[in-house]
């Protein structure tokens, strides 16, 4: 495959898409997610419920439109590896091993997007292109 143009907006849908199904996963089962911040000592666990949720939906869905997408993969890098150090480091338990580094992954790959941005397939560049050319006059 030499052109390349589509890998950035497979590899943003690869990584919003979980975090969009796993924040609604938290708010449909809304009890047990601050039950589960409750236990590893975060302080208002509601608030810090709420405030996942909104995030990794948010967060998620901006990766997948293209939109705003550095400031929206730093605040899922930090929430994601802050994660990884809350809730998966019990390193000797087989699953949680895995979540930890799963967490490790995505944060590499959040910090290519923060680092090379959406990508052509996204509504940055289609913003970006109107804005340097308002009349759709590019080769004028």
């Amino acid at each position: 495959m030499n052109d390349v143009r589509y890998a950035p907006f497979a590899g943003r849908v690869l990584i919003g898409l979980p975090f969009i199904l796993f924040g609604l996963g938290k708010a449909t089962t809304f009890g047990a997610t601050v039950a589960m911040i409750g236990a590893v000592g975060l302080p208002v666990p509601p608030l810090a419920a709420i405030g996942a949720i909104a995030l990794e939906i948010v967060g998620g869905a901006l990766l997948v439109v293209g939109y705003k997408v550095r400031p929206a993969a730093a605040l899922l890098a930090i929430f994601s590896i802050v994660t990884a150090f809350y809730f998966h480091s019990n390193l000797a338990d087989q699953n949680t091993f895995v979540h930890f580094f799963k967490n490790v992954m995505m944060t590499g790959g959040l910090l290519q997007i923060v680092s090379f941005g959406a990508g052509a397939f996204s509504l940055d560049a289609y913003l970006s292109s109107r804005h340097a050319y308002p009349n759709g006059l590019a080769n004028a």
